[in-house]
């Protein structure tokens, strides 16, 4: 016999997670949609497009331009802020006041403003008045971010590994502070050398954190625009103009509702898919390396 007493009063203690949900998310994603299958042309002058929006932006050879930029720009920073966040947290002293003084100071990047990041590069960068500039200039070498789109791509990715490499090696130093004392004095006593410490205790309880890093930073990445915009305007000519960017133009610039809220659910969607993968192949792999869920 069943004794258990239905409440459904319960529900209340949720009801205000759904309105936070449905205001933050459901309501502006909905609005989207609604817009992505019309086509207005003022207050009451709406027709319905179907897809056609969708195609348009799938056949649209700029925006396939940028995804293609998007990705290589988000498979670069990944390729160098990760190692490079393991190796600096690897060095970062463990205790004392020296610990407390590199923490400080690795974090400062990540307290600037993302616009106000673009501005300090826009700055530095310049041949007439900016340290770096004027110093590659004097020893021969001819850098301009406006006129050449190698020198373009160099900076924004060395603005982007100095603005968000910090919180890799942040993520990576919590993890391997919560790694217990233990397993240094087993090493020790085995005498394993550093790179085996490295390779059998620190990587494989950091994969949690490096998951998480991952993550983050593709996520960001990929939805970057404030930094390269102030820097380089997308240029030159269209070769740093990434898919924030011509999606802001799009939106705001050529008020574009139907086109620009297909591509913008365009845009969720990769990024939600990319995610996934990454997820999930970085979770298999973990458990491929320790199929019976042990430490």
């Amino acid at each position: 016999m069943n004794n258990k007493v239905q409440n459904n009063r319960a529900w209340l203690l949720v009801l205000p997670m759904l309105v936070l949900v449905a205001f933050s998310a459901l309501i502006p994603l909905m609005t989207v949609v609604n817009y992505s299958v019309q086509d207005v042309l003022g207050p009451n002058a709406r027709f319905f497009t179907g897809t056609e929006w969708f195609e348009s932006i799938l056949n649209d050879s700029a925006l396939r331009a940028a995804f293609v930029r998007q990705i290589l720009f988000s498979l670069t920073i990944l390729a160098i802020q990760v190692p490079l966040g393991i190796g600096i947290a690897l060095i970062m002293p463990k205790r004392g006041w020296q610990a407390s003084a590199v923490l400080i100071l690795i974090t400062l990047p990540l307290l600037i403003p993302w616009n106000v990041v673009g501005s300090i590069w826009q700055i530095f960068t310049r041949g007439d008045i900016g340290l770096m500039g004027w110093g590659l200039r004097e020893i021969g070498i001819n850098y301009n971010i406006t006129r050449n789109a190698g020198d373009a791509w160099a900076t924004i990715i060395l603005m982007d590994v100095w603005h968000w490499t910090p919180l890799v090696a942040m993520l990576c130093y919590s993890g391997l502070r919560s790694i217990p004392e233990a397993y240094y004095q087993a090493a020790r006593i085995d005498r394993a050398s550093k790179w085996a410490v490295f390779r059998y205790i620190q990587l494989p309880k950091l994969t949690n954190v490096l998951v998480i890093a991952v993550l983050l930073r593709f996520m960001h990445s990929f939805m970057i625009y404030a930094e390269p915009f102030v820097l380089t305007g997308g240029g030159p000519g269209s070769s740093t103009t990434f898919l924030s960017q011509s999606l802001a133009t799009m939106a705001i610039g050529q008020q574009d509702l139907g086109p620009s809220a297909a591509f913008s659910i365009i845009y969720f969607l990769v990024i939600l898919l990319v995610s996934w993968v990454f997820y999930t192949t970085i979770m298999h792999m973990q458990k491929d390396k320790n199929p019976h869920g042990g430490a």
